[in-house]
Formats: C-alpha cells, sequence, structure tokens
C-alpha cells in the first residue's frame, strides 16, 4: 500500500526536523568556537548574526594565519593543542584495535564452542562491566607506577582497552550468534580447519559488527576522563584532560574550549565515515534468520 504525497511530504518534514533538533547544539557550540568572548555571553543568543573569527583556533592551536606562534594558557599552564589531539588520536586508535582483535576470537569461541563454565565466564564478562571505573582508578595507578607505565601510550592504550573488552566481547558475540551455525559445519565437513573457517568465511560476514563495536569503542576512548586524569601527568594528555584546564578561578574560557571541542570532534567523525559502510550493515544485522 503506497502512502500519499501528503504523508510523505509530513514523513520528511518530520524527520528533518528531529535532525536538526539533534544538530543545533553541535552547530552552536561549533559557532561559539568562532566568537569573540563578547558575543558569547550576549543576550539574547547570537546564532546566525555574528563575526566570524579564528582567535580561538589561534589561541588553542599555537597558529596564527598572520604568521608567529602563540599558546593558549589554562589552569595547568601553557599548551599546544596539536600535540595534544595526536595523543588522543594514538590511544584511541591503537587501544580500539586491541580492544577489537581480542574481543573478536573471545566473542567467536564463547559463541561456537562449547565448554565447561560458558555460561559463567559470559556473566563473569558482563559484571567485570557494572564495576564504576573510579573503584579500580588508585589501585591502578599504583600498579601502573610500578609497572612504569604511568604517563605512557603503553599503559592509556591497555586501560582503554581493558576497558571497552566487556562491553566488546558481548556485542561481538551476539554478531557471531546471528550467523549460522550451519555455515561452519559446512566447511567442518568439507574439511575446513576452525580457523580457516573463523577468517575466511565468518570473519568476512562479521564486518558489520566488527565496524559497529570499533565505533563504541573508540568513542569510549575518546571521551573517557578519569583514567585519563589519574593515569598521566605531563608527557601525555588527552582532550577531554586539557579540556579541563580551561576552567580556571577566573572562569571559563568558553571559546577555547569550544574551538578544541569543534576540533576534536573531526577525527570522530572521520572514522566513523571509514567504517560506515559496515556500520549500517552491522546495525541490521539481527534481521539474519537460521
Amino acid at each position: 500500500m503506497h502512502s500519499s504525497p501528503a504523508a510523505r511530504a509530513l514523513r520528511w518534514v518530520l524527520a528533518w526536523a528531529v535532525v536538526a533538533l539533534f544538530a543545533f547544539p553541535i552547530y552552536y557550540w561549533i559557532t561559539v568556537a568562532f566568537k569573540v568572548p563578547r558575543e558569547i555571553f550576549d543576550n539574547p543568543p547570537r546564532v546566525f548574526d555574528f563575526s566570524p573569527t579564528v582567535e580561538n583556533f589561534e589561541k588553542v592551536f599555537g597558529f596564527s594565519f598572520g604568521g608567529g606562534l602563540q599558546t593558549v594558557t589554562g589552569g595547568g599552564g601553557n599548551f599546544y593543542m596539536t600535540p595534544r589531539l595526536w595523543d588522543s588520536i594514538v590511544i584511541a586508535v591503537f587501544s580500539t584495535l586491541l580492544a577489537v582483535v581480542v574481543s573478536t576470537l573471545a566473542s567467536y569461541a564463547l559463541s561456537r564452542m562449547t565448554f565447561r563454565g560458558r555460561h559463567h565466564f559470559v556473566a563473569w564478562v558482563l559484571s567485570t562491566r557494572m564495576m564504576p571505573p573510579v573503584a579500580v582508578a588508585i589501585p591502578m595507578f599504583f600498579i601502573f607506577k610500578d609497572l612504569s607505565l604511568l604517563d605512557t601510550y603503553t599503559g592509556m592504550i591497555l586501560v582503554h582497552a581493558l576497558m571497552n573488552l566487556p562491553l566488546a566481547v558481548l556485542l561481538l558475540k551476539s554478531f557471531f550468534d546471528d550467523i549460522p551455525a550451519e555455515i561452519d559445519e559446512s566447511a567442518v565437513v568439507d574439511g575446513a580447519s576452525r580457523f580457516l573457517i573463523f577468517r575466511r568465511i565468518v570473519l568476512p560476514m562479521a564486518k558489520g559488527g566488527i565496524a559497529a563495536t570499533a565505533v563504541l569503542c573508540f568513542i569510549f576512548s575518546w571521551t573517557e576522563f578519569l583514567f585519563a586524569l589519574t593515569l598521566t601527568q605531563t608527557s601525555i594528555k588527552t582532550v577531554p584532560v586539557v579540556s579541563s584546564t580551561f576552567v580556571t578561578s577566573t572562569g571559563t574560557a568558553w571559546g577555547n574550549m569550544a574551538a578544541l571541542g569543534a576540533a576534536a570532534m573531526i577525527p570522530a567523525f572521520v572514522f566513523i565515515l571509514l567504517v560506515q559502510k559496515h556500520l549500517v550493515r552491522g546495525l541490521t544485522m539481527g534481521s539474519l534468520k537460521q
């Protein structure tokens, strides 16, 4: 049954209204990055009629379109923000890669193999995600200090990957469960090994689920604050930690914070675009029936 043109038009209008509702806060945040302090606090707020400036970006990233270098002063001192974005990118990318590789192998084993205590193991994995990070932040600080992992890429990559593993394992297991087990059984009859089945048959079919899991792991690592604050000192600082330095006793540098936040959206947006094709398939993978 075909809907009328009026109904289609109404759905189109409602869809764009929802998009505008969710996109407006992002748009307003980006406009703050291009405003001078006086315009940021105008009442009523200036949504469209303001004079754009790149002054906030120049202060935050330590460069000037007119030449020369500048620095931004926050509560923790002077920082060039470009290395801090690089710190976040390195930690997010490699922790996501580590978490996805380990969770893919573990979730496939949980989905296809039968062993004693499998259901209890799944419950244990889920229970580790229920523990609040603040409960382990201090013990982890002393462990990392003894292992000389404080303020290192290795330490942050490991802790972010560990925090992502429970969710990644459970999510990927659900995707592997949606792939009919008969496919594995047919390949076994043809003489294929378990690893060959996993690498050549199951893994390509689960690309969508892996992409969806990778996006969630990346976003968690990109926005994580507590461990990044506790386990880093001077050499490494992620974007959420540096953002907190814009809040001082004299007030909040909203323009600088908005400039850093607007720039921090770009890597996450690019990463999602790169896996978009597989991500859409992963979100609809639950419709596969045996």
